[in-house]
Formats: C-alpha cells, structure tokens, sequence
C-alpha cells in the first residue's frame, strides 16, 4: 500500500487485465501470455477483489468491460508504454542518436529519401534505420521509435500530426477510358481497392454523385505502387497519389477519364494524408525528439505543376 493509502495490484494481474483488453476474452488473453484461461481469470478476479469494482460482465462466454474497466485500461495502457520506454532508454546506453522509423513506402520513396540529408545536417550522428511496412506498427514488437503512416489519422492512443494530404485522381488505361461516359459507369467498372482504405472509394463515389455502386468487380490491391501498376496494366481503375498521376497522364500512360480536378472540393476527413504517429513517451529520446523536430519543421507539400494540360 503507497503512503496515500492506495493499494496497487500485483504486476500480473495488472498484465492479466491488460492482455484481456486487448484481446477481448480471457483464451486470446491467455494464448498472448502463455498461460491457461483459467489462470487469467484468477488474475482479473484478484484485480478486482484488490480495486473492490467489478471490471467485467460475464454474460455466457462473453466478457463484456464495464466503465471502470475502459477508465482503467487507459491508465494501464500508459503504464505500459512507460516502463517499456523506460526499458528501451536503459539498453540504448551509447546508442542514443538510433532513430528507428516505420515509413509508408510512398511517402519514403516520393518525400523522405530525397530529403534525408537535411535531417542529417541536423543531428550528424543519427544511425537512422528505415521499414517501410504500409500496416501501422506495433510499436513495442516491431522497435519502431516513431512512423510516418499513411491513412486518416484514425489512430488511437498514440500522438498524430498530418504532414501532408496525399490527394487523388481517378485514373486508367485508355482502353478502359473508352468505355466511360460518366461517373455513373464506375458502378459497373472495375475498381481497384486499397485493403486498408476499404470506404475510400465509397467517398470518392459519393463526391462524384455516383454512389449506390456495387461490390462487383472490386480488385484489392496493398500499397500505392500495386495500385498504380493495376491502372497501367488496364486491370482496373485506380485513384492514384496526384506525383505519380501527373508523370504517367503526361506520359500518355493513363488517362483521367473525369479530369484532373474531379475530386476537388472534397471534405477533408475523406482526403488521406500522412501522418507522423508516435507514442507520446518516445519524445523524450533525443534522437526521436531531433527528427519530430525536423519533420514537423518540413514543408512536404508539392504540387505537380502549374499549367496541367488540358487533354489528361
């Protein structure tokens, strides 16, 4: 018991209830920690006895987490991240500039790479170590110091600043370009999906009043390169980052069946972006802290060109 008379509960108990929030039953709580169900359920039955509330209904099988239990688990979560931080900070001992980043593949191709040098400038001893997964990394798992992931900032406990959009235009073969009179078609035409963006077409029909489509001829691709390479081949159509748009319109590649500005005017929440995601504790590395500096001090965004031809 602490000196203000709060009883804490015992470490494991605390990582019982964790792994159950997590998981959301005690099996997938217990396959994580490689204990029996039942030795979880003794974990969460201690928490409770320790805390004196009740932190799950059980209703059958299913565990269901009271109000107390959400309230908990944030504080718990936080917990966590800390004594990890704190874990990572002592075993990086001499390694202090490390700057371990998570970058979306396009982002590091079209923006990072080619600006890394003024990071470096910054912090000349940074051993900067890039991963360019396109899912958002579990942080502890993965030793991802901080990410740049591409989505709608719909992340939760962790920090998140949008760097730039990454808008879109409709794009396609020319082969299939000819068989569109109208944003009406897309209902019936092939339609490349991204995995993790799966209502991102769903938004851009509605912006272009053709919503109601259906869920025929849907093509799912996982990244932006797989995206623009099924555009090319004429597998499908495509909604492509506008750098990529530009070169392959002007190449005569693709065509932009309902114009350049098609998707103009479309509300912000429904336009991805990239974001810089990090937990808040990682700040408190020097390195991580250099480059959240500079990232955020960047201005990422950059416009094809003026003067767009009229024909793409």
């Amino acid at each position: 018991m602490r000196s203000d008379g709060v009883r804490l509960p015992p470490l494991n108990a605390l990582r019982a209830f964790h792994a159950v929030m997590r998981h959301g039953s005690f099996r997938g709580a217990a396959d994580n920690l490689l204990v029996s169900p039942q030795a979880v359920s003794q974990q969460i039955k201690l928490l409770e006895e320790t805390l004196a509330v009740v932190l799950f209904d059980r209703r059958g099988r299913t565990i269901v987490p009271t109000e107390s239990a959400v309230l908990l688990a944030h504080f718990v979560q936080s917990g966590f991240d800390e004594f990890r931080e704190g874990v990572r900070r002592v075993a990086r001992v001499g390694q202090r500039d490390r700057i371990d980043l998570n970058v979306s593949p396009y982002f590091a191709t079209r923006y990072l790479v080619d600006r890394l040098d003024r990071f470096r400038a910054r912090l000349p001893g940074a051993d900067i170590r890039i991963k360019t997964m396109v899912e958002m990394p579990d942080f502890a798992a993965d030793e991802v110091d901080v990410a740049i992931q591409w989505g709608f900032g719909q992340w939760r406990d962790v920090e998140s600043t949008l760097l730039v959009r990454d808008p879109k235009i409709v794009c396609c073969s020319p082969a299939l370009a000819a068989r569109l009179t109208g944003p009406e078609d897309l209902a019936r035409a092939p339609l490349v999906h991204l995995v993790l963006a799966s209502d991102l077409w769903p938004r851009v029909l509605a912006h272009l009043g053709a919503a109601g489509g259906t869920d025929r001829n849907v093509i799912q691709v996982h990244d932006a390169a797989s995206m623009r390479r099924a555009a090319l081949s004429g597998l499908g159509i495509g909604l492509i980052s506008r750098l990529d748009a530009i070169e392959d319109l002007q190449a005569g590649r693709l065509v932009a069946p309902f114009g350049l500005d098609a998707l103009a005017g479309m509300a912000p929440a429904d336009i991805p972006g990239f974001y810089l995601v990090l937990p808040r504790s990682h700040r408190r590395l020097k390195g991580v802290a250099a480059f959240c500096d500079w990232v955020l001090g960047e201005d990422w965004a950059r416009e094809p060109g003026e003067g767009a031809p009229s024909w793409a």
